[in-house]
């Protein structure tokens, strides 16, 4: 982006975190349908990638029913911001009543185990909501990554914002964040880390709705290096003021092969699990981008 460019979107964002936490729950959340639906209207490129994707997650969807749930899925995408943009100023118990996850013992049992945790999630529901609700409800912090973004005062509010919410955050680059995951699991700690999309040469090949794509390589490389449990999550809305969400039965190291040969094997148990959250609820996938391999030469690059 032009210096121009990165002026204005940090702007709208610091317009975002200033202004739309200050309405009511109900204003906030017409708001957000108002927007999604306008943006739905205009059929611009993240519209027709979103489109693309669920094609692919519902084979047999008709033209009318992709448009369906490209326009459920804007409204997701932009009921996940106007959460984001209020999380900051909800009270303690509006955040712990504001998620209900299934089967959330795996992640209970794996803390108390002091084994480390990590938690590998797609782009789906409100995973902010879901971590102040960690933080929060289950009162324990937790360790993630964040990619620089540009200007660096966007990148710094996103920051600011997260670790308001109780995480600690560490920047996406040159590798340099792995060492501290490591060494936070190996303390017993909590690692989340959103996982379905990873297009550079360091992403593992799985196949993803009978197609290849990459995911990253760290949650599982960070699982058999210090043993700690790697639990898939997958999030979803219903009609409800409530967030859903599901942890995963964690996905073991397998007793044989090279390290390659074993980061293969988890990552595509974990984009599995991923598939069967995204099936399930797939207007909560918020894939505004291109993910499999085959797609990359068909669509301009939209930032992730």
């Amino acid at each position: 982006m032009s210096g121009l460019q990165e002026r204005i979107t940090d702007g709208l964002y610091g317009l975002g975190w200033a202004g739309v936490k200050k309405l009511p729950e109900p204003v906030a959340n017409r708001l957000g349908r108002t927007i999604a639906d306008a943006v739905w209207k205009r059929r611009g490129k993240g519209v027709l990638r979103l489109e693309a994707n669920l094609a692919r997650v519902v084979p047999d969807a008709t033209s009318q029913r992709l448009a369906q749930l490209s326009k459920a899925g804007m409204r997701s995408y932009l009921r996940y911001w106007m959460e984001s943009f209020r999380l900051p100023a909800w009270s303690k118990e509006r955040i712990r009543n504001g998620f209900t996850p299934q089967d959330v013992h795996h992640l209970t049992d794996g803390l108390a185990s002091d084994k480390g945790v990590i938690l590998a999630l797609p782009h789906m529901g409100n995973y902010d909501l879901a971590g102040a609700w960690v933080t929060t409800k289950l009162e324990t912090p937790f360790t993630t990554v964040a990619e620089r973004l540009k200007p660096e005062t966007l990148y710094d509010r996103f920051v600011a914002y997260r670790e308001g919410l109780g995480m600690e955050v560490l920047p996406h680059t040159g590798g340099a964040a792995f060492g501290t995951l490591a060494r936070r699991l190996r303390a017993g700690g909590l690692v989340c880390l959103v996982a379905d999309r990873d297009l550079s040469s360091s992403g593992v090949e799985v196949k993803f709705f009978g197609e290849t794509t990459r995911m990253p390589a760290g949650p599982a490389m960070l699982a058999q290096q210090t043993g700690a449990l790697l639990l898939p999550v997958t999030l979803w809305y219903d009609d409800s003021a409530i967030m859903r969400g599901r942890v995963h039965p964690p996905i073991d190291v397998p007793e044989t092969g090279t390290r390659a040969e074993k980061t293969s094997v988890m990552t595509q148990a974990l984009a599995d699990a991923f598939a069967t959250g995204i099936a399930d609820h797939p207007e909560d996938w918020h894939m505004l981008q291109r993910l499999w391999l085959a797609d990359l030469d068909t669509f301009e690059e939209r930032p992730a």
